[in-house]
């Protein structure tokens, strides 16, 4: 850098030295430039900064927004319908019921869904019952029923009063033959609000499989269009609400467990369900604690007697065992209100379902109401129909 330096010399005789500012702008240029750069550089840098937090915040809303897109399942709504392939003979696509249900986010093991489905349901016996209990065949059963309602009435009345106006007799007889049949449809529609033995009971090792992965199964059915509509229904059901609230109400009532454990022997006593077990031989011999309870036999027994009787049993007989539905006295309060939970689980999806769970007026459903709809939740229908 050049610096000018002139001398000047004054009227007195002083000289004076003076500085070019040539060389003091260019030092100034100088320091705004390096300071403009060192601000370009700061600001860079501040932008790549933002662009790194908005890379972030992205990367952390991703996540978030494919939680948002998978459905939020509430209790009582239905996953997945699969209707009869035919209704002459009742049977159900499991296959595309799985492929559906990993679709919505369900992985099932094949051994707790299409294996103890096939064993409740695809049986030729299951299937004829699944026919005749079917609401198709009662809605062409009415009209049958009553003509021969209206027959057996009239040749009955023709046979012992004698009228001479035939009119008024077929009037009388269509009213009383309209009456009895009406009773009679009313006397099915009951009954199938009530626990299916052949079809809910069925389905109750089902439900205590599927409900490990929050679903209940039911198969219900209704009339629509003059049609049936028979399907194979998949709810999503979170029990941890329902088996806590019931819990409770069976804690609350242990001063009266008497009384509770009669409500639950008057109510569930006809539900009995037989069985087919395999014999056991004990001359065979079987496990350490079979050959103890022998040991435990009345005495009076003789040898003799016993070794005719499996001497005189069939290979491959088996024994028919009763088991009761009720729960058991000795049990805990959380194991009866489970016991019971699943025993309801069919019989409550297939009344929600076929709309034949309406909330009665006079019955608040209170906080404790676990179902999003205006229907009784499962916890609650076990109150009203058992422990009320």
């Amino acid at each position: 850098m050049n610096t000018v330096v002139a001398l000047n010399v004054d009227p007195e005789g002083n000289t004076i030295i003076t500085a070019s500012l040539t060389s003091w702008n260019l030092i100034l240029q100088e320091v705004v430039i390096s300071k403009m750069m060192e601000d370009n550089s700061g600001v860079c840098h501040v932008m790549e900064e933002n662009r790194v937090d908005v890379q972030i915040r992205q990367t952390e809303a991703e996540p978030q927004q494919a939680d948002n897109n998978v459905p939020k399942w509430t209790n009582g709504q239905c996953v997945v319908a699969t209707p009869s392939c035919s209704m002459l003979n009742p049977s159900f696509d499991l296959s595309l019921c799985r492929a559906k249900l990993e679709t919505d986010g369900f992985q099932i093991p094949f051994k707790d869904m299409d294996a103890p489905l096939k064993t409740a349901l695809d049986v030729p016996s299951v299937r004829r019952y699944l026919v005749f209990n079917s609401a198709l065949f009662h809605f062409a059963m009415a009209p049958v029923l009553y003509v021969v309602v209206w027959c057996g009435v009239f040749s009955t009345l023709h046979l012992y009063i004698a009228v001479s106006d035939y009119w008024v007799l077929c009037l009388s007889v269509s009213l009383v033959s309209i009456f009895l049949t009406i009773a009679i449809i009313f006397v099915l529609q009951y009954r199938n609000k009530e626990i299916n033995m052949n079809i809910d009971v069925r389905l109750i090792q089902v439900n205590e499989r599927l409900v490990k992965h929050k679903l209940l199964v039911a198969v219900a059915d209704w009339v629509q269009s003059c049609a049936g509509n028979m399907q194979l229904y998949f709810v999503f059901w979170d029990m941890s609400c329902c088996l806590r609230a019931l819990t409770e109400t069976f804690e609350e009532r242990s001063f009266v467990e008497d009384n509770t454990q009669n409500k639950l022997e008057r109510k569930l006593s006809h539900l009995v369900l037989v069985a087919e077990d395999a014999a056991v031989d004990p001359e065979v011999g079987g496990s350490d604690e079979e050959q103890d309870s022998s040991e435990q036999r009345p005495l009076l027994t003789r040898e003799d007697t016993e070794c005719s009787t499996s001497a005189n049993r069939p290979e491959g007989a088996k024994v028919t065992t009763n088991y009761s539905l009720v729960p058991d006295a000795s049990l805990p309060a959380q194991a009866k209100a489970y016991q019971l939970l699943m025993t309801y689980s069919a019989t409550y999806v297939r009344l929600l379902l076929s709309e034949r769970l309406s909330r009665p007026s006079h019955y608040p459903l209170g906080p404790q109401n676990h179902c999003p709809t205006d229907h009784l939740c499962l916890c609650q229908y076990i109150k009203k129909k058992i422990l009320r």
